[in-house]
């Protein structure tokens, strides 16, 4: 059963290494091709440049320079394999474009190197041909090598920035141990992890990383979960609490039991989901895509048209060349097709650092343009470990308090809400570890209570508003419930057989980034509201607690995503929802951007659009200024792509010539194409500095 259960676990882990491993290697291949290709295009190039100096320098020999080294023999020799070696991914990748009856960057980049090369092939092969024809024999191979040169130099950049970007997976794979000590048939034995399966015993030693996620069983410690979280203080583990896998145990010994295993983890999880962020594309990519999509073809027009023009014009074939070529080269948007992607995966991979998981580039986008944010009140504004503060007996009361407590316990272990659980612990005080009686006909009612049969007496406990509907008399309740609401309580009654028995009044401590993570969220400039199912009066004192001026109390969980599209139907949008239930799967959905606590269900993050790994507020502010920096840096970078083509072309087309005799060179368009690329690497590559506002944290 053991090697049954633990071969998915293997294979998954063992893909994941290998899916890591497999993406350096191509990675690093691509580079070291690209950096070959770069060096012996720069060598070819550099000889192509000296060897075309003496047309340069006004066409006299130059004494250091042997004739046959300036010889346009010798240029097409050292420039053919910089065209047809170093650059043949362009010319491949736009015959590919050709045959598909479309155009992109590679097209630009073939066309204007390749009509470069012809032209001063064929004053190569047949200068008497052109002299005769009153036309220069001039050649223009350092041209067409310049250029080639500098676009693969952007291609290197580009190649360099992906690896840079993936340097945040990268690190979070090597987090994970190899080994873990696992205990077998009472000993303590050493297993790669892929061997480890759920239900295993792993003891941990002090300065060592947790190899898998659970939960603690013996002993207690300080461990430091910063790289997965972003937080950056140690948090206190003892027997009950969660570890996750990855994470460095900082001081103190302790045994933990394994929950999850190899896809399954945090880890794991933490990083298909940033892949997946880092694949994924924007709209406003997508509006480049579009862009560059016309932009192409538009181009080719404009360079067949300057060179028309400049041949009707000058009658010269060799400068209508010149116009064309320049054209093609200052207008290829190589710096387009970076600009987009180069920061989101840049921004991706930091919030992946700070415990923010995108699950698209579009959550990534969308984030930054919120104007309300809906927060679920119990686990996400609390800590969601409520404790019962108050409890009272009722006049007219018959049940013995064990009896009362046997009956209350038992109903109540029947259902998963956190209330639930807080009252069975308070009754479990009083018990100790008598048994429970059996429960019949037991109902949750969801956002109201629960109710069962136990021994012929029929037992309800949840909301007085619940008891009201169902005709029971709750005036008794009245004090206690204004009471218990203005202390931010919830308050659930035990009816027993139609009589009011007892009352408990249940508080949920608040996060200690709760007020500082909403005043946050004001200082952006948007909207807070929170959303619970507690009495009108309860849910108003905690959002005072936390600076929350707007409420929306007494919702059922079947009715959060109606509430959200609301909303959004209201022009409140793009509308976030914060949450972590189960319950908060649908509003998480329905919202623009559904926000989940990583300390919350799976299904919460299944349906959510941002997880938060640490499970604090403080994350989603942090998320926010992420996606501003990130979209006012695609912002820039459209800025750079663009400006070089706009400012370029209609100068690249001869339109300062007839004033100034003033034209922009092939060679120095290629420079300028190649630096709009530089321009928007870099820019990209300044997200790696960034740091989200840091939080006061209340007091514990």
């Amino acid at each position: 059963m053991s090697t049954q259960e633990s071969s998915p676990a293997c294979c998954h882990a063992e893909g994941l290494a290998a899916s890591a491993e497999g993406m350096e290697r191509e990675l690093a291949r691509e580079r070291t091709l690209l950096r070959r290709r770069l060096l012996v295009a720069a060598v070819l190039t550099a000889l192509v440049l000296l060897s075309s100096l003496p047309p340069m320098l006004g066409g006299g020999p130059l004494p250091f320079l042997p004739g046959w080294f300036t010889s346009p023999w010798t240029q097409l020799i050292l420039t053919t394999p910089v065209l047809f070696w170093c650059g043949r991914d362009f010319f491949s990748g736009a015959v590919a474009a050709f045959r598909q009856h479309s155009a992109d960057m590679n097209t630009l980049v073939a066309a204007g190197t390749g009509i470069a090369w012809l032209t001063s092939l064929v004053a190569t092969l047949a200068p008497q041909v052109l002299i005769a024809e009153g036309l220069p024999a001039d050649v223009y191979y350092e041209t067409a090598a310049v250029i080639l040169t500098l676009v693969l130099l952007g291609r290197l950049l580009e190649a360099r920035a992906r690896g840079q970007t993936s340097e945040a997976i990268r690190r979070l794979l090597q987090l994970q141990p190899p080994t873990a000590r696992v205990l077998r048939d009472g000993q303590l034995i050493e297993l790669p992890v892929a061997l480890v399966v759920v239900g295993d015993q792993v003891q941990v030693r002090p300065g060592e990383r947790i190899p898998v996620d659970g939960e603690v069983i013996e002993g207690s410690s300080w461990v430091e979960e910063s790289m997965l979280t972003g937080e950056p203080t140690p948090v206190a583990k003892a027997a009950g609490d969660p570890v996750i896998g990855a994470s460095m145990n900082r001081s103190g010994s302790f045994r933990f039991r394994v929950s999850r295993v190899g896809g399954d983890t945090v880890l794991a999880q933490i990083v298909d989901l940033v892949r997946q962020a880092q694949s994924s594309r924007t709209q406003v990519q997508r509006l480049a895509d579009q862009v560059v999509g016309w932009f192409v073809p538009v181009v080719i027009a404009l360079a067949i048209a300057a060179f028309v023009g400049w041949f009707l014009i000058s009658g010269n074939p060799v400068l209508a060349m010149l116009f064309l070529v320049s054209v093609l080269v200052i207008a290829c948007p190589c710096a387009l097709g970076l600009a987009t992607p180069t920061s989101i995966m840049v921004a991706s991979g930091k919030g992946a650092e700070n415990g923010l998981i995108f699950r698209s580039a579009e959550a990534l986008e969308t984030a930054g343009k919120l104007r309300t944010v809906v927060i679920d009140k119990t686990g996400t504004l609390t800590r969601g470990q409520p404790q019962v503060t108050d409890f009272e007996r009722l006049p007219g009361g018959v049940l013995s308090a064990p009896t009362l407590f046997a009956f209350t316990a038992a109903v109540e272990s029947r259902s998963e809400h956190p209330l639930a659980e807080a009252i069975v612990t308070y009754a479990r005080q009083s018990l100790g570890d008598a048994d429970l009686p059996g429960v019949d006909r037991f109902e949750a009612v969801a956002g109201r209570g629960v109710q069962g049969v136990i021994g012929g007496h029929e037992l309800r406990i949840g909301t007085p508003r619940w008891l009201q509907e169902l005709g029971l008399d709750t005036a008794p309740l009245a004090p206690l419930v204004e009471r218990l609401e203005a202390a931010a309580c919830s308050v659930a009654a035990v009816v027993v057989d139609g009589r009011m028995e007892a009352c408990f009044g249940i508080s949920d401590p608040l996060k200690p980034t709760a007020a500082a993570a909403v005043a946050a969220l004001g200082r952006l400039g948007l909207e807070v509201v929170m959303l619970s199912g507690d009495a009108r009066r309860t849910a108003e004192v905690v959002a005072a607690q936390v600076g929350i001026a707007r409420v929306i109390a007494e919702v059922h969980p079947a009715d959060k995503a109606a509430v959200i599209r609301q909303l959004q139907e209201q022009g409140e949008g793009p509308v976030a929802m914060v949450g972590d239930g189960l319950n908060d799967a649908p509003a998480l959905a329905q919202a623009e951007v559904g926000i989940a606590m990583g300390t919350g269900t799976d299904v919460a993050i299944a349906a959510s659009d941002i997880t938060l790994i640490s499970g604090h507020l403080a994350g989603v502010p942090a998320a926010i200024e992420l996606s501003r920096a990130a979209m006012a840096n695609i912002r820039q970078n459209l800025i750079f792509a663009f400006g070089y083509n706009v400012a370029g072309i209609p100068i690249a087309a001869g339109l300062l010539f007839p004033f100034s005799g003033w034209l922009l060179s092939p060679m120095m368009a290629g420079a300028a194409m190649a630096f709009s690329s530089v321009s928007v690497v870099s820019n990209a590559l300044r997200l790696r500095r960034f740091r989200p506002t840091p939080l006061p944290v209340a007091a514990a």
